[in-house]
């Protein structure tokens, strides 16, 4: 019986030590990106514009576009915009 109250005494506290090892980790890498954010954030670059615009697409691919959305969502889906993308 006492190797018994010795085991999970040991299980025991092999598992709050983990416990607790794993909350150091979680708060110590919240507050290393909390830091990076605040003394390095990203730089922000500008988004160019195609001067032509893209491409319209054309109307049977419009077509089958919409129509797999119907399918997919049985006519309760729209399509709002198509892009295209480079």
């Amino acid at each position: 019986m006492e190797n018994l109250d010795t085991g999970l005494l040991l299980m025991l506290v092999g598992m709050i030590t983990v416990f607790a090892i794993l909350l150091i980790v979680i708060y110590l890498g919240k507050l290393l990106i909390t830091l990076v954010n605040k003394f390095a954030p990203e730089e922000v670059v500008p988004v160019k514009k195609a001067s032509g615009g893209p491409a319209p697409i054309p109307p049977h691919v419009l077509a089958a576009i919409t129509a797999a959305v119907n399918v997919v969502t049985h006519n309760k889906g729209k399509v709002v915009k198509v892009e295209r993308k480079n």
